[in-house]
């Protein structure tokens, strides 16, 4: 147990040697056009409170001129750095409630000027809500014994009683700002592992639909070559051997992918069974948008041999930007534009802001990051953001190379 009790000990005395010999915690000043002002204002009532503490101790006590400047400055010294660092102002101002009695009359019915009683709460009050509720505790506790030793029980009890209540409510207010920081905080990595769970099921939801792309390629892959040489007479040995490798070779590509992949695929039922959306779909995509309220426009180019991943990625990525316009511009024209060009293929989608609305609207961030994902995923690019005509403009472009017939095996040599 003495241990624990050392540990207690050490605990409880470290707030205590902080607040006597530590170098104390420098507030952090916001940078502001008034402070240029707040300065020379704050030196200025400064020197005013000294002055008046200084008229003060002249006119009541019975000490030199001298005595009384260097008292009134020492006394008002702790309200100039108590914006800066409370702990050392609460040292100035601990000694100062000791030397501030000084000659003090007995017909005083306190032995401190009121400059000296206010700027010491003042301290109290900033120690207390910018520092921790034990460093405060010590602080108060030695104050308190103070008004004891110099003035009769009804003053100092009353003079005790106000010190803690003031030590209570700047506690209070250091307490609501920690706890606004740490829901600011807890706020803040919510954000960030909702984004980081959105990307990681976007990327999931990407690498099943290519999954289902790819199998689909694979697996007419391996009935061509295994059908070959029944639809194919009279081919060569050796081509009849390439195309039973490329047969096996598809079937365990298809298999490994099975495995990789197939926890990816948590979903269950008929819908997953279901072909995926290619590019032949986004004119049904345009009208299930239109019978939802919404005022589209399509203009697409004819694409022959748009290969199945780049449609499903035209697909997806005009569903998500038409889901954004009408989630931020709800009541506003959108604009679907598909043009083929230069072996690339661009999908533009550009919405209008309602109207009496002179706000761009806002976007979902991980929206945007799943339709970069996919146009990344097939080596094209994608931006989005305000347009010119104060609307927002989503725009993707994706390499295009049109699929032709799959090409006849020649043989080399005669055939047999």
């Amino acid at each position: 147990m003495e241990p624990i009790g050392m540990a207690v000990a050490h605990e409880a005395a470290a707030p205590l040697r902080r607040l006597l010999l530590g170098p104390g915690r420098r507030l952090t000043m916001p940078r502001h056009r008034f402070l240029r002002y707040a300065v020379p204002l704050l030196l200025l009532a400064a020197l005013g409170l000294a002055a008046a503490n200084t008229q003060y101790l002249s006119g009541n006590r019975d000490m030199p001129e001298l005595v009384a400047v260097l008292l009134s400055g020492a006394t008002v010294l702790p309200l100039v750095l108590v914006v800066r660092n409370p702990i050392v102002a609460w040292r100035v101002a601990y000694p100062m409630l000791f030397f501030g009695t000084l000659h003090a009359r007995a017909s005083e019915s306190w032995p401190w000027s009121p400059v000296q009683i206010i700027g010491f709460l003042a301290t109290i009050a900033v120690l207390a809500a910018t520092e921790t509720a034990a460093l405060t505790f010590w602080a108060t506790t030695a104050a308190v014994v103070v008004p004891f030793l110099y003035t009769d029980q009804a003053n100092a009890y009353g003079f005790a009683a106000l010190m803690v209540v003031v030590a209570l409510a700047g506690d209070v207010v250091a307490r609501r700002r920690t706890g606004r920081r740490e829901l600011a905080r807890q706020a803040e990595l919510t954000e960030r592992e909702r984004s980081r769970r959105a990307l990681l099921e976007e990327r999931a939801r990407i690498a099943r639909e290519m999954h289902d792309v790819v199998a689909h390629h694979m697996s007419m892959i391996a009935v061509q070559a295994e059908t070959a040489p029944y639809r194919h007479a009279g081919l060569p040995e050796p081509a009849r051997a390439e195309l039973e490798s490329i047969a096996r070779s598809a079937r365990s590509a298809l298999t490994e992918m099975r495995r990789l992949l197939g926890t990816l695929r948590a979903e269950t039922g008929d819908a997953m069974r279901a072909p995926q959306p290619g590019l032949a779909d986004v004119p049904a995509l345009v009208e299930t948008a239109r019978r939802a309220g919404m005022s589209v426009a399509y203009d697409g180019d004819p694409c022959p041999g748009v290969p199945d991943p780049t449609g499903l990625a035209v697909y997806r990525i005009a569903q998500e930007a038409l889901a954004n316009a009408a989630r931020h511009a709800a009541g506003g024209t959108v604009e679907v534009r598909l043009r083929a060009d230069g072996g690339s293929l661009a999908l533009t989608v550009r919405n209008s802001l309602p109207p009496g609305d002179p706000v761009t609207p806002a976007r979902d961030g991980h929206g945007l990051v799943g339709m970069r994902e996919r146009a990344e995923l097939l080596g094209g690019s994608l931006s989005a953001g305000p347009d010119d005509r104060g609307g927002y403009l989503v725009r993707a472009t994706l390499p295009y190379e049109p699929e032709g017939p799959a090409a006849r095996y020649e043989p080399e040599g005669p055939t047999a």
